[in-house]
């Protein structure tokens, strides 16, 4: 969806009927001013420092199988107070502001953005099943309904009901697709300039440049140079690569959420453009990863929970295998490829863990692609139910408008909405505790001058400090 979002406002932007450097509020003044200039290139390469919309939802206690249509989001952006960081500073992926490009083509144009696509791009490039859905009771005929699989054999439907668009909402085939990549190297729609400008990476206030431009990321596959974007919501899974220089496209369209689109879009390519890949050196050379025998009886001293940014990272040891689990997520494997280096088989990560000086293990260091993370070993205290009810009472958001009430039962600590079901808390550090679900990941609570606990602040993945007031 985001793609066709940004074209739009790269159009109208070469029409001259806005600038991308414009302020925002230029056009959507009931957004609050936050003390900073939110640029339309800001809500473009999802550098505002605005909250995601869906987790502000869930915060909020909507389930993402209601109907959420385009108002619902613009209320909650109404009543935001903060910023998860100031514009331009980081690179943090915000659905938010696709929804408010999408509002800005409706206020800039006065057509929706259904509309505006629908005669500007769809119609000229003969994209005949394609719209954005902003209506959840309008029967579309052929539509694929989503699905997910079952522990047992079998699925269950996916319920999708969104009623917003530009973040999300695209509804298409890949005969379709295809005739929109074909325009990346026809520039029948848009002309030379916006299919050149939506290519464009940007670069941060620190001077780094990032690998999204206007709703599609740079890539590389093979020492091929590669532009697309992923998509998924329910149980629908999409993904669509360019190969721009070899002009190749392969678009993969899902049903089902187990499915991989990514994978199976590089496969197809490897096989179409098997003469023109060049593979790697670096990686070519690299040798696979081999499991190597250890005493298992080692994997005691690493057994434990580690505080990293993501979270909460447990550690443990089931029939002489050692596990990671971060909290309120599935359960992976951790293979050795010597006493302290471990690798996973689901994912291109790696772990060590580290010893001290009397050779205990207190550190950990998970390492991703382009980035390492560094989390120290917790000890929790022995948890009492004084300890716990300290916490106890209604916490309220005015952002959100909503009630988390927490309770001290059975020596844990259990975060209560009225729709949710009941999540415990896992203790972390010191009036830090940590929850099981995405949009409920770290709870840091805080005190007033008298030392007695007055609210917490809430962090998701995309969503920072929001603040609860205990009532």
């Amino acid at each position: 969806s985001k793609q066709f979002t940004a074209f739009a406002i790269t159009m109208l932007a070469n029409q001259g009927k806005l600038s991308l450097d414009d302020d925002i509020r230029e056009h959507l003044p009931d957004v609050p001013d936050f003390g900073n200039t939110i640029t339309i290139k800001h809500l473009i390469h999802h550098t505002s420092g605005l909250r995601d919309q869906w987790e502000l939802l869930a915060m909020a206690g909507w389930r993402l199988d209601d109907v959420i249509t385009k108002e619902h989001i613009m209320k909650l952006v109404r009543h935001q107070k903060d910023l998860n960081f100031a514009p331009g500073d980081e690179h943090l992926y915000c659905n938010t502001g696709y929804t408010l490009l999408a509002e800005i083509v409706e206020r800039i144009s006065g057509q929706s953005l259904r509309q505006w696509t629908q005669d500007n791009i769809f119609k000229p490039l003969s994209m005949k099943n394609t719209h954005f859905h902003d209506d959840h009771e309008m029967i579309v005929k052929n539509r694929a309904y989503s699905y997910s699989p079952l522990d047992e054999e079998g699925f269950k439907k996916r319920v999708l009901s969104y009623a917003n668009v530009g973040a999300t909402s695209l509804f298409t085939t890949v005969e379709d697709l295809l005739k929109w990549a074909q325009n990346f190297w026809g520039a029948h729609v848009g002309g030379n300039k916006v299919i050149e400008q939506i290519q464009e990476q940007e670069v941060l206030n620190g001077g780094e440049k990032i690998d999204y431009a206007f709703g599609l990321s740079r890539d590389e596959h093979k020492g091929l140079k590669t532009l697309g974007h992923s998509g998924g919501d329910a149980g629908f899974r999409s993904r669509l690569y360019l190969f721009l220089d070899q002009k190749f496209a392969v678009a993969i369209l899902s049903n089902l959420a187990s499915f991989n689109p990514t994978q199976m879009a590089l496969k197809v390519a490897d096989i179409y453009l098997a003469d023109k890949i060049k593979e790697d050196e670096s990686k070519a050379n690299k040798s696979e990863k081999k499991i190597v025998k250890v005493d298992s009886a080692i994997y005691d001293s690493y057994t434990g929970k580690y505080k990293l940014p993501l979270g909460l990272l447990i550690i443990t040891k089931e029939s002489n295998r050692l596990k990671g689990e971060w909290v309120g997520q599935a359960k992976f494997e951790l293979f050795p490829k010597s006493e302290t280096k471990f690798f996973l088989k689901i994912a291109d990560r790696q772990i060590t863990f580290h010893g001290d000086e009397e050779s205990k293990v207190n550190q950990i260091t998970v390492h991703m692609t382009g980035k390492d993370m560094t989390g120290k070993r917790i000890t929790p205290p022995t948890i009492t139910q004084d300890l716990l009810t300290e916490y106890q009472g209604d916490y309220y958001s005015s952002e959100l408008r909503t009630i988390y009430t927490m309770v001290a039962e059975d020596f844990k600590l259990i975060a209560k909405h009225q729709r949710h079901e009941n999540q415990i808390l896992t203790y972390s550090d010191k009036d830090h505790y940590v929850g099981e679900k995405w949009f409920f990941n770290n709870v840091h609570f805080t005190r007033d001058k008298d030392d007695r606990i007055d609210g917490f602040l809430l962090t998701g993945g995309r969503v920072r400090n929001l603040r609860f007031d205990k009532q």
